[in-house]
């Protein structure tokens, strides 16, 4: 993509560049270029680097410890961090549920929860699915029962990733009656996970890792004043929480990063002198994808542009939700076929920074199948991209 900085911006860029020059961690940065497992260390590590600069989170308001910078310092911050290897900031505290509670919580909830979010002190999960209610997530099941100034907590989260981890997690629950509609019976509601009666069981994926779980509530009390905003009106809150979630699944500089891998990958040349950039169905389908992409960042652009006025995303943030996770599979598609035979193998512990073994695979090609599978998920979550074309039809263009 052209983009005629001005001189202010190409001096932004040039600070960028220097700040995660010095300040992003080499091992941090290896382990994403070379694709490792990053642990909690890590991830914690980086964000509270981040908000040190103040440059953690980039699309909060500046009252709020945001970064006020334009659209166009937000394409740069991600298209420099994604070139130098830096961890993608999980989004559960910063980017999912810090935006309901600045936009919608008390005061004294902005000065309990806002600070410890950005400077990851805290580490939130997300309660929305459950085992019933998934892309019909209006229909969930756990009740939060009114006793006193508490509510009585029952019903399971699943698909909680990252939730063997979490200090809290923010959660859908039930508080309407039974006959109400269910889009109109539903409160949010943040909940410490030490609380008595949480238990946290493990899923593990097809690569036997364990990212996601489910969370178990057995008469779990919280307290009212953890509510955000009024009872009932939790359904309006999460539709703002899942605009900033889906914009930010778009993934536009990492999908451009991993592209030029493929692309160098595809570039080898074999025995015969020959690359599968030779072969011009290959060659088509890679010219087809950056055409899709360079469209791609172009709307995740306008959209950013508007996020910078103050406003949340849109529905057109469904936009960004189906065609980057589309993209970031085609890629894995691309992978694979680069791969060949070579993606049958898989030693999950030479994806540890650790591993002195012989690495099964040669460099990129080594884990496309366990990414191929893994990012099966990515047109399910955060609303599956079926469901995001029927909000597009309703919301966008009024069908």
């Amino acid at each position: 993509m052209n983009v005629d900085f001005s001189d202010q911006e190409i001096a932004f860029q040039q600070e960028v560049c220097q700040f995660l020059n010095d300040q992003l961690p080499l091992d941090i940065s290896q382990k994403v270029k070379n694709d490792l497992h990053l642990d909690k260390a890590d991830l914690v590590g980086w964000q509270q680097i981040l908000a040190k600069q103040g440059w953690a989170a980039i699309n909060w308001p500046a009252e709020y410890g945001g970064t006020g910078w334009s659209s166009t310092e937000k394409y740069i911050w991600n298209n420099e961090c994604a070139i130098a290897g830096a961890p993608a900031i999980v989004p559960f505290g910063l980017g999912m549920v810090a935006p309901v509670i600045y936009t919608y919580g008390s005061e004294e909830q902005k000065q309990k929860f806002l600070p410890s979010i950005l400077n990851s002190d805290v580490w939130w999960c997300q309660g929305y699915s459950e085992p019933n209610a998934g892309s019909d997530l209006a229909s969930l099941k756990t009740t939060a029962t009114s006793d006193g100034d508490d509510y009585l907590i029952n019903g399971t989260k699943t698909w909680t990733t990252l939730g063997q981890y979490a200090d809290w997690i923010f959660c859908l629950v039930r508080t309407g009656a039974p006959e109400v509609k269910n889009q109109m019976a539903i409160s949010f509601v943040l909940i410490d996970m030490k609380t008595p009666g949480i238990t946290v069981s493990p899923i593990y994926m097809l690569d036997e890792r364990r990212e996601v779980n489910e969370v178990h509530f057995d008469n779990v009390r919280v307290p009212k004043a953890n509510r955000i905003g009024e009872e009932n009106k939790g359904w309006t809150y999460a539709k703002v929480l899942l605009t900033h979630e889906r914009t930010g699944i778009a993934g536009v500089a990492k999908s451009k990063d991993v592209l030029e891998k493929v692309k160098a990958l595809a570039l080898q040349t074999n025995d015969f002198g020959a690359s599968l950039m030779d072969n011009p169905i290959f060659a088509h389908k890679v010219a087809e994808l950056e055409i899709d992409l360079l469209a791609l960042e172009y709307t995740e652009l306008r959209t950013l542009a508007a996020v910078s006025t103050g406003k949340a995303p849109g529905p057109e943030s469904s936009i960004l939700k189906i065609k980057g996770t589309e993209i970031y599979q085609i890629i894995d598609e691309l992978k694979m076929e680069i791969a060949g035979y070579y993606a049958l193998p898989f030693v999950d512990e030479q994806f540890e920074s650790n591993f002195d073994g012989v690495k099964v695979g040669p460099g990129a090609a080594a884990n496309s199948a366990p990414l191929y599978f893994n990012h099966r998920k990515t047109t399910i979550y955060g609303g599956s991209n079926e469901v995001q074309k029927n909000i597009i039809c309703k919301a966008v263009l009024g069908l």
